[in-house]
C-alpha cells in the first residue's frame, strides 16, 4: 500500500474503533427493533461515515468526492469487516458505482441518465441508503408505463433492504434500479447474522428502470465479489488476532495453550489463509481498478478463496476458544455468523470456481488436439 492508503486504513480503523466498538455493535444488535431480524440502521455511525467522505470515496473531486478507487473501497470494507459494523456501506457503494456508469452511458436514453444522476446525489451524502440484489439467472423486463419496465426476477436475499431508499437489481444479463417507497420496502427476516438486516425483494412485475446491460451486470458481480471478499479478510484477520491473544492467556496444565504444538500449527495455518486472502483481495481490487483483461478471473478467485479460507479461520477460532466461543456473551460468534453470510453472498466458492472454469474455457482454442 502507498502511504496515503495506509493512512486511510489507520484513520478508518480509528473511526470504527470509536463508533463501532464491540459494545456499540452489541447495543445496536440488541435494540428492540433489531432482534433476530437484524439491526436498524445506526444513523449516528452512518452520518459519521458520510462526514468522513466514505460514501463519496469514488466520486470525482469536481463533484465533491474523494476521487479514489476500488483499492481504497477494499480498505474500508476490510475495516468494516474487522468491526462487524452494522451499516449498509457495501450496498450503497455498489449502487453508486452502477448509477455513475449509467449516468455516463451515452447508449442509454437521456431520461435514464438523468434519473441515475438524481438517485446518485443523495446516496453520496448519506441522505439515502442503497441496497443491491443479485440473481445469477436472467430477469424478465416487460414494457411498462412512463418508460419503465415491469421486472420479474428471483434474487438472493438483500442486505438492509428494509431501510433502503433505492434498490439496484443485478441479474444475469442486465441491471435495474427501483426506488423503495415507504410501502414497497420489504420487512427484515430472521437471520443468523444479527449485525445486518436481511430481506427478500418481491420482484413480480415490479416497475423498474433498466440502467445497464450484460456488461454492467458482469462488472457489478466482479466488484461485489471483491468487496465481499475484502470484508471476509477483515473479519478473518480480527478473529485470528483474537485467537492468538486468547491462546496466550488461556492456561491449561499450567501453561498457555498457545505453547502446545497443535494450537500453534492451527494458528499458523490460519495466518497463511489470512495472508493469502489479503493478496487475492487487493490483486482483484487493483485489477478491476486498472481495467486488466483478467480482472473477472481475479475477482472470482478472490471470492472463491476467501469464502473457504474464512470458513477455516472461523473454525480455528472456535476451536482455540473452546466452549466460550459459542456463547452469546463472546464477540467471536458475531464474526462467525457474519462470515457465513458473506461466504454465501454473491456466489459461493463453488459458483466462482465454475465461473473461472467457464471464463478460462472461452480463452482456450477449441482444437481437441491441444488436450
Amino acid at each position: 500500500m502507498s502511504p496515503d492508503q495506509r493512512d486511510l486504513r489507520d484513520a478508518a480503523g480509528a473511526v470504527l474503533d470509536r463508533y463501532a466498538s464491540p459494545e456499540r455493535v452489541r447495543a445496536i444488535v440488541d435494540l428492540p427493533d433489531g432482534g433476530t431480524a437484524g439491526p436498524a440502521l445506526d444513523r449516528e455511525l452512518w452520518a459519521v461515515l458520510a462526514d468522513q467522505g466514505w460514501l463519496a470515496i469514488e466520486q470525482p473531486e469536481e463533484e465533491g468526492g474523494l476521487g479514489l478507487g476500488l483499492v481504497e473501497v477494499g480498505i474500508l470494507a476490510e475495516q468494516l469487516g474487522r468491526h462487524v459494523a452494522p451499516v449498509p456501506f457495501f450496498g450503497t457503494n455498489l449502487a453508486q458505482h452502477v448509477l455513475l456508469g449509467t449516468s455516463r452511458d451515452a447508449s442509454l436514453p437521456a431520461a435514464t441518465r438523468e434519473a441515475a444522476r438524481s438517485w446518485l446525489a443523495p446516496l453520496t451524502t448519506g441522505e439515502s441508503v442503497g441496497c443491491v440484489a443479485w440473481s445469477p439467472a436472467p430477469g424478465r423486463g416487460e414494457p411498462g408505463p412512463d418508460g419503465t419496465c415491469l421486472l420479474t426476477a428471483d434474487p438472493d436475499p438483500v442486505l438492509f433492504g428494509a431501510v433502503a431508499d433505492l434498490a439496484v437489481v443485478v441479474t444475469g444479463d442486465a441491471v435495474y434500479a427501483l426506488p423503495m417507497e415507504e410501502g414497497g420496502r420489504p420487512r427484515p427476516e430472521p437471520a443468523m447474522d444479527r449485525t445486518r438486516s436481511l430481506s427478500w425483494l418481491d420482484l413480480d412485475r415490479r416497475p423498474a428502470t433498466l440502467v445497464g446491460g450484460a456488461g454492467a451486470a458482469r462488472d457489478a458481480l466482479d466488484r461485489a465479489a471483491t468487496v465481499v471478499a475484502a470484508e471476509m479478510l477483515g473479519s478473518s484477520s480480527r478473529v485470528l488476532e483474537m485467537s492468538v491473544d486468547y491462546a496466550k492467556d488461556r492456561q491449561q496444565f499450567g501453561k498457555p495453550i498457545g505453547s502446545f504444538q497443535a494450537v500453534k500449527h492451527r494458528l499458523a495455518d490460519a495466518l497463511v489463509d489470512v495472508e493469502a486472502m489479503r493478496s487475492c483481495v487487493y490483486y482483484a481490487a487493483w485489477s478491476l481498478a486498472a481495467g486488466e483483461a483478467a480482472a473477472s478471473l481475479a475477482a472470482s478467485a478472490a471470492k472463491a478463496w476467501c469464502s473457504e479460507a474464512s470458513q477455516r479461520v472461523m473454525a480455528s477460532g472456535l476451536q482455540v476458544h473452546g466452549g466460550i466461543g459459542f456463547t452469546w456473551e463472546h464477540d467471536l460468534h458475531l464474526f462467525v455468523k457474519r462470515a457465513q453470510l458473506d461466504q454465501a453472498s454473491w456466489g459461493t466458492a463453488v459458483f466462482h470456481r465454475e465461473r473461472i472454469a467457464s471464463m478460462l474455457a472461452e480463452r482456450v482454442p477449441s482444437d481437441p488436439s491441444l488436450f
